[in-house]
């Protein structure tokens, strides 16, 4: 458990057992939480480099502001896709009227570590509101293609390797076969009870399955999970607080160029988090 701006959230990616699930590098579970009203959450600037990071959010509301320009919010079922390339920096903070009034949160956030080729590509931000993503039953369970491929259908989220993100509801009694398309696949349940053979998947709780491995999920009572993956990265990454890279020298200098705030400024914003010091 993670403190993210005041209230806790669950590190799945990376951890002890597990570095990483085809390109997604890391994971933060975040909440189911409740805000008093006044209060919100509040992420101060921080910069990225060599990655993307993707937000889902089940309830609530963040307003993302970027050194690009972007001021974004974003509501459950879309989805920003913030691609940090050589570097940028971002907040996140509740909006003015969910702070006011009181709100639930509860979201998925990735890092999608990126191509070595691509590792400096000019940074970028793109929102898709939940409209604009595939939506559609199989055999009963609702699912949303947030990012990349599966089941024969494509996201508008441009992507920059194999990899495929689903929110998928199962009703009480559904079954849902997985495919085998990607080498590397996982899921999060985020409530409700799955079933895989003979093993029970809590909320909370994370798998990562077997290479191609035939897998069904079946739930009695109702669930919803988040299933991603994709193929492996080419080669291994490094990750040092909020910087992901092939090369240890580059970390190195992202450290040197947000330290001398060289890595951009979110407009209108002056506060920042300060690097960790070693």
């Amino acid at each position: 458990m993670h403190d993210l701006g005041g209230f806790t959230v669950r590190r799945v990616l990376p951890s002890a057992e597990r570095r990483q699930v085809g390109p997604f590098v890391f994971l933060d579970h975040i909440g189911p939480a409740r805000f008093a009203p006044g209060e919100g959450l509040d992420v101060r600037p921080h910069p990225h480099i060599g990655l993307a990071t993707v937000t889902y959010l089940f309830e609530g509301a963040l307003m993302h502001r970027d050194s690009v320009g972007s001021e974004q919010v974003i509501r459950p079922g879309d989805v920003n896709w913030m691609t940090a390339g050589r570097g940028i920096v971002h907040s996140e903070r509740t909006p003015s009227p969910e702070r006011e009034d009181g709100h639930a949160m509860h979201g998925l956030q990735f890092w999608v570590g990126l191509p070595q080729r691509d590792e400096e590509v000019e940074p970028s931000f793109v929102h898709h509101p939940a409209a604009a993503l595939p939506e559609w039953d199989e055999g009963g369970v609702r699912l949303r293609l947030i990012a990349g491929r599966a089941f024969g259908r494509q996201a508008p989220t441009r992507v920059l390797s194999p990899l495929f993100f689903l929110d998928a509801r199962l009703p009480a009694g559904a079954s849902l076969a997985l495919p085998a398309d990607y080498s590397e696949r996982a899921m999060v349940v985020l409530s409700g009870d799955v079933r895989i053979g003979e093993e029970t998947v809590e909320p909370g709780e994370t798998v990562v399955f077997e290479a191609a491995a035939p897998i069904v999920l079946d739930s009695a009572g109702g669930a919803r999970v988040g299933l991603f993956g994709g193929e492996p990265l080419d080669g291994p990454r490094r990750m040092w607080w909020n910087f992901v890279s092939s090369s240890p020298e580059r970390i190195e200098r992202a450290k040197d160029d947000w330290r001398a705030q060289r890595l951009g400024q979110v407009p209108g914003e002056s506060e920042f988090i300060p690097l960790p010091e070693q």
